[in-house]
């Protein structure tokens, strides 16, 4: 079977090197890709938002699966251009990405469901979100409607702060994205995220994972797309994960299909543990990046065969993925100047070295010069990712082959996993 993969991240990568394990896997084609991605399967220069080019490469190359790795080509309804031509897609619809696409969206589906999520109100002008701002108070979270790279989001501490936010949004820097805000209550807890695989009646449970979304150690700094992650989130307990699953994503995939509008593809739901229990905070219509990396990293089943699976509406005869027991965690490695304007260009050696004991390294934002020489060509550039037995071990394989690296116009936390580690010490005290 040829596989199409879209995207060029480390999300990508990550599954670009477990697609092209798979014994279902003839060829592999990834568009635009990137250099790691390279490593793994054929880039063909194919844009993503030209849905007749799409279609025609996958007629052309006998495609028997398409991968829609980012969030823009799902809401931007790519999966049904290529459904429609009689492919098999993994990743949702137009309208059932909205999950993703429109928060309101979602807020308004939590409500009529009774799924538990933080109280909101969803505004359309800067007035509306100011005067929303004085019923809520501080702290208060501020989110653009729609996608924004990860970066319409503020967890506002004072009320200065939130409406800073509420302007920024309306100002018109995120577009189309900041048309429409939602205010929402701010919760108490501790962050996770759960990952599940539907084809719009079968759920399959496909792992969890903690991410840090903050710039800086001990999570100071502006909010980001992610500077780590680790899996599986311990913290999210079976009994948990059987709330979440039974509270939050089943009844989300009814509603969906009650809506006429299927989910089929991976929901990725970040939640908040509150002392009430898990609520949820946002849907992700696509793996989380870099969670992705240290799920695939834990796979140990044939990733083809379940995603086929997936897009082919027959999840119920895929038996349940098999993931080792180990830690894996990663360490993002950005360029300077990230989450801001990023610094282009850095150069970057020692990868090969930095994997020579088992840690593995997506390429995020890289580019090759014309001499060879791998540079750095975006803000989250490298994925460094190892395994242990406990998050302890991985976080300090992960940081060895961090050293290893020669990247100085690169940065990176030095504490990812820390909140595991500590519980970690206490149990073993």
């Amino acid at each position: 079977m040829n596989i199409l993969l879209l995207g060029s991240g480390g999300r990508e990568h990550a599954l670009a090197w477990k697609l092209a394990q798979s014994p279902l896997c003839d060829r592999l084609f990834a568009a635009p890709g990137n250099p790691g991605i390279a490593e793994h399967a054929e880039l063909v220069a194919l844009d993503a938002t030209d849905h007749a080019a799409t279609v025609a490469f996958c007629e052309a190359h006998r495609v028997g699966l398409v991968v829609i790795g980012p969030e823009a080509p799902l809401v931007d309804g790519l999966a049904d251009s290529l459904r429609a031509a009689g492919f098999a897609v993994f990743g949702p619809s137009r309208l059932a990405a909205q999950l993703e696409g429109s928060k309101g969206f979602t807020k308004d589906l939590c409500a009529r469901a009774e799924i538990p999520t933080a109280g909101y109100e969803r505004v359309t002008s800067e007035a509306a979100g100011l005067a929303a701002l004085a019923r809520f108070g501080a702290p208060v979270v501020i989110k653009a409607d729609g996608l924004a790279a990860g970066k319409g989001v503020t967890v506002a501490m004072t009320l200065a702060e939130a409406e800073e936010a509420v302007r920024e949004i309306f100002s018109g820097r995120f577009g189309e994205a900041g048309a429409e805000a939602v205010i929402e209550e701010f919760l108490e807890g501790e962050e996770a995220s759960f990952f599940a695989l539907t084809d719009g009646s079968t759920i399959m449970p496909f792992g969890s994972a903690q991410d840090h979304k903050r710039v800086g150690d001990g999570d100071t700094g502006p909010n980001t797309g992610g500077m780590g992650a680790y899996s599986p989130a311990r913290v999210l307990t079976p009994l948990l994960e059987g709330e979440v699953l039974s509270k939050i994503v089943a009844p989300t995939v009814r509603a969906m299909a009650d809506a006429g509008m299927p989910y089929s593809g991976v929901l990725y739901a970040g939640l908040m543990l509150t002392a009430e229990g898990p609520k949820l905070i946002e849907y992700n219509a696509r793996f989380g990046d870099p969670e992705c990396q240290v799920l695939m990293m834990r796979l140990e089943s044939d990733v083809a065969e379940i995603l086929l699976a997936c897009a082919e509406n027959r999840l119920s005869a895929c038996q349940q993925p098999a993931f080792s027991r180990d830690t894996a965690l990663t360490v993002v490695m950005a360029a300077e100047g990230y989450p801001g304007t990023p610094k282009k260009g850095g150069r970057i050696d020692g990868i090969p070295s930095a994997e020579l004991n088992g840690a593995k390294v997506f390429h995020a934002g890289t580019a090759l010069g014309i001499d060879g020489v791998l540079t750095a060509n975006g803000g989250r550039v490298l994925n460094v990712t190892a395994r242990g037995e406990t998050v302890r071990a991985a976080q300090t394989a992960a940081y060895a082959a961090v050293d290893t690296i020669v990247f100085p116009e690169g940065f990176c936390r030095r504490d990812i996993g820390k909140n595991e580690v500590a519980r970690e010490i206490v149990r073993e005290g």
